[in-house]
């Protein structure tokens, strides 16, 4: 059974350079699993591997999307699973690198096939735990649902009202959609590793990563994507440092200010991405920064 090897870690910790020495020792290529290194116009922000990288590996789906275009998890599989193919039959190891949380759940555990549901009854919804308040509506959403009871927090906001409008919807629990869904792949053709760097390193690096990108070069990319007038529901608005740094080209704060507010901004964005992980991926290989290198050396699937 072939192989796939999975990669994730918060940002900033090194996961690029940790999968292409992965990649030459096992003869692997490199395909893109985070959610903001897809576009083509933004590389500095996002941090997109650099040449150097690049040469020595090759690598898939990165800075292939417009940021004019939103992209959804259901896009990426698709794409993932044609990339994973492709190199299977050139006998290349597949390594998915990348943040993104539901790009890695779409692959080990397949993509939930909710039926679409119309905006204008989702705003409804919405409108209506804006209007009772969160308390009340996750009380309404145990009655409508009863499957969510502890297993979706009473405080969640956004997983409450997507279990209210798919039950209210389709007439089946989340949960069981949930249980009809099935990745393309067995369980144990994966390997799953997460680069755990202590907190204080993780903030040291994205100090230092700040630092480093903002700059000139990363001021013209906002400005370039600013005059393509992208509107404000495209998911590529959210990339961290455009709203920064279109702020800072409207002199609001200085470079000073501007290096805190991205630091900052990662910061969440990091520590986000560890609360997901420890609900996620708590079957993951842990790896340490300081047990990386014999981690690699001794590698072996």
């Amino acid at each position: 059974m072939s192989k796939i090897i999975l990669i994730s870690g918060t940002t900033a910790s090194g996961k690029s350079d940790f999968a292409v020495r992965i990649a030459k020792k096992i003869n692997g290529e490199i395909i893109n699993a985070d959610s903001m290194q897809i576009y083509k116009e933004i590389k500095i922000l996002n941090t997109r591997p650099n040449k150097n990288l690049t040469r020595q590996i090759k690598h898939h789906l990165y800075g292939f999307h417009s940021v004019k275009k939103n992209f959804s998890v259901g896009h990426w599989l698709k794409l993932a699973v044609k990339t994973i193919s492709n190199l299977q039959k050139k006998n290349k190891t597949p390594i998915i690198v990348g943040g993104t949380g539901l790009y890695f759940k779409s692959l080990t555990d397949g993509l939930v096939k909710i039926p679409n549901i119309p905006m204008k009854f989702r705003k409804k919804i919405r409108n209506q735990q804006s209007k009772i308040g969160q308390k009340k509506f996750y009380k309404n959403l145990i009655k409508l649902d009863p499957q969510c009871k502890n297993r979706i927090n009473s405080s969640d906001t956004q997983r409450s009202i997507r279990a209210y409008e798919v039950k209210k919807f389709s007439g089946i629990s989340l949960f069981e959609w949930f249980k009809k869904t099935k990745s393309k792949y067995n369980y144990n053709q994966f390997i799953k590793i997460y680069l755990d760097f202590s907190r204080e390193r993780i903030l040291i690096r994205i100090n230092e990563r700040c630092k480093k990108i903002i700059g000139k070069h990363s001021i013209n990319e906002v400005r370039k994507f600013n005059k393509l007038k992208v509107r404000k529901n495209i998911s590529s608005n959210k990339i961290i440092g455009i709203a920064e740094i279109t702020d800072f080209i409207a002199k609001k704060y200085d470079l000073q200010q501007l290096q805190e507010k991205i630091s900052i901004k990662t910061r969440q964005y990091a520590k986000r991405q560890t609360t997901w992980a420890r609900s996620h991926m708590s079957d993951w290989t842990r790896v340490s920064e300081l047990e990386t290198k014999n981690f690699i050396k001794n590698f072996k699937y």
